[in-house]
């Protein structure tokens, strides 16, 4: 059993993780405008280092699909640790280290353009072995961008 002191500096350290530790997030400025247990979102500005298209300006297809997987990782990882909650911190700790992605599918919806860009994610299933999440990228006028479906190892 954990307290909540302990388990709050477990979830500030899983937020640090994401945004700060992980290279690749740091490339794309990932941020979060919300983080908790029931709700993430996560935020990228437009930039030109993240552009695929230079003659319209637009997000590149493999930053859209990067910030869906992860926006899944993160849904995933955050459902992992609420269903955990109140055993060990080191069993939790051990379960998400060995998280993973499995696949991953993008659906472009529309051509990616915008100051920054906002995704979420909500869970389709979380099971022992594997969790299934669905993510939306949406501009900054609200547009929806791209959805995707993540499937990850979470065990």
């Amino acid at each position: 059993m954990n307290s909540e002191k302990e388990f709050e500096a477990l979830l500030m350290a899983v937020r640090e993780g994401f945004e700060e530790k992980i290279p690749f997030h740091r490339h794309l400025d990932v941020k979060f405008e919300t983080f908790s247990l029931d709700d993430v979102c996560i935020r990228i500005d437009m930039r030109e280092e993240l552009v695929g298209n230079v003659f319209q300006g637009m997000l590149h297809g493999g930053v859209i699909a990067a910030v869906l997987d992860i926006t899944g990782g993160i849904k995933s990882t955050l459902s992992v640790i609420k269903e955990m909650k109140g055993t060990s911190l080191d069993e939790i700790v051990e379960r998400i280290l060995k998280f993973s992605t499995i696949d991953l599918r993008t659906d472009y919806i529309k051509p990616g353009k915008g100051k920054y860009f906002l995704a979420k994610g909500s869970m389709l299933r979380i099971g022992t072995v594997v969790a299934v999440a669905r993510m939306e990228l949406h501009n900054d006028e609200g547009q929806l961008i791209a959805v995707g479906t993540g499937t990850y190892k979470v065990s």
